[in-house]
């Protein structure tokens, strides 16, 4: 027997098909404050090529660099409400939200960039992802953001007392400006957009960060004393909207972490080439470099500000000593 399919039907059949289509395939954006070239850009751009490649194009990723949707403050809220489903971020701004993520900005947490790797891809690393993904925020893969130092444009810091009185910006987070304070300095927290006309006019007297960016925002210039405390190493994340994520099914989720774990290895490289090419870059500018013979006294200052935390935070004491154990 032959049945005829009205017209009304086939309309029905042709709009549950293409709802079917649209709810298969997803169109991602992306935020990254980096500019082009940058390790981190280059690294995001790669995670939208293999999210493509290893989906078999039913996800797709446009990423926006430079900043260009928003400041990281609004683009972490945004990637939690579901505006944009990626983002790039430093752990550090995350802190004040995420109490499991503000350990890594503990000053000194980390022995070194190795031993941050060895925490994070262990059980000390998955308290923190769970912390994040409990706000909004899943971690898919970790980036390298180096190790954090002090520069300023009148001394070499060798002691906390090279500290005192000093006018010195921070990323807008209690830790950070509690590591300033229990060194004698005046934390200035401040937009990282506005750190080098500040520097330039002494609106503060100096700063801290990695190389590369010490580097590239010409921080260097006006600023010519760089001082290895690396009293902060604090990872990046490639970060997605949990609830988009766990709409997902295991393939799907398999296949973008996959890419997302992808792209770190090779962000990883590009960061250590960049790292010693910036070096080596405001070496030769003559910017001057010192080591810091004996750190204990820095990590003996910051016993105030764990402490302060762990009132706040007091569950969170057994995560730091994972942390500090992990070999």
């Amino acid at each position: 027997m032959n049945y005829k399919i009205s017209k009304p039907l086939l309309g029905a059949v042709a709009a549950l098909s293409v709802l079917c289509g649209a709810a298969t395939a997803a169109d991602w954006r992306g935020w990254n404050i980096h500019v082009d070239g940058y390790p981190n850009t280059v690294a995001m751009d790669k995670f939208a090529e293999l999210l493509a490649d290893k989906t078999g194009g039913e996800i797709t990723l446009q990423m926006f660099h430079g900043g260009t949707l928003g400041s990281q403050p609004d683009a972490v809220e945004q990637v939690r409400a579901g505006a944009l489903e990626i983002g790039n971020f430093n752990l550090g701004p995350i802190g004040p939200i995420v109490a499991e993520a503000n350990v890594v900005s503990l000053p000194f947490v980390f022995k070194d960039v190795p031993h941050m790797f060895r925490v994070l891809e262990s059980d000390g690393g998955a308290a923190i992802a769970a912390g994040m993904a409990a706000k909004g925020l899943t971690p898919l893969a970790w980036y390298d953001a180096g190790a954090r130092s002090f520069y300023n444009g009148e001394k070499a810091i060798n002691t906390p007392a090279d500290v005192q009185g000093m006018k010195v910006r921070v990323m807008n987070n209690d830790l950070f400006t509690g590591m300033i304070s229990q060194l004698g300095g005046n934390p200035s927290p401040m937009a990282f957009a506005e750190v080098y006309q500040a520097l330039k006019t002494g609106v503060v007297d100096g700063a801290e960060n990695n190389w590369p960016s010490y580097e590239s925002t010409g921080h260097f210039e006006v600023a010519g004393y760089y001082s290895l405390s690396q009293h902060l190493i604090i990872p990046e994340c490639i970060c997605v909207n949990t609830d988009t994520f766990n709409a997902l099914s295991p393939e799907m989720q398999a296949a973008v972490t996959e890419a997302a774990q992808e792209s770190a290895v090779l962000q990883r490289e590009l960061w250590a080439a960049r790292e010693a090419a910036s070096r080596e870059a405001v070496e030769a500018a003559g910017v001057v470099v010192n080591e810091i013979a004996d750190k204990a006294p820095f990590q003996e200052a910051m016993g105030p500000v764990y402490e302060a935390y762990f009132e706040t935070n007091p569950s969170l004491r057994s995560l730091v000593e994972l942390i500090q154990a992990t070999e």
